[in-house]
């Protein structure tokens, strides 16, 4: 055989390769159990009391477009030309 003729030899088995592992895959999909409903005592209960205004302390700092309290600009805007 030529190298042309493996080459093509070796294609068509990973193709046929390819073909039965999807074909197990979606088999296996078939069988495998629903996942479970979520166990309704491991909920958390959130209140609607406010939170803490420290935990919000210094946010501006952090993330995209914060802007520290010491290098915050001008309070006021200025007045047209």
């Amino acid at each position: 055989m030529s190298l042309h003729d493996d080459l093509t030899a070796v294609r068509r088995n990973l193709d046929e390769l390819t073909r039965k592992v999807e074909r197990l895959e979606q088999r296996a999909a078939r069988h495998r159990p629903a996942p479970d409903a979520p166990d309704p005592s491991r909920m958390v209960t959130v209140p609607d009391t406010p939170y803490d205004s420290a935990l919000w302390t210094d946010s501006d700092d952090e993330g995209l477009g914060g802007c520290p309290a010491d290098q915050a600009g001008p309070t006021t805007p200025r007045a047209a030309p």
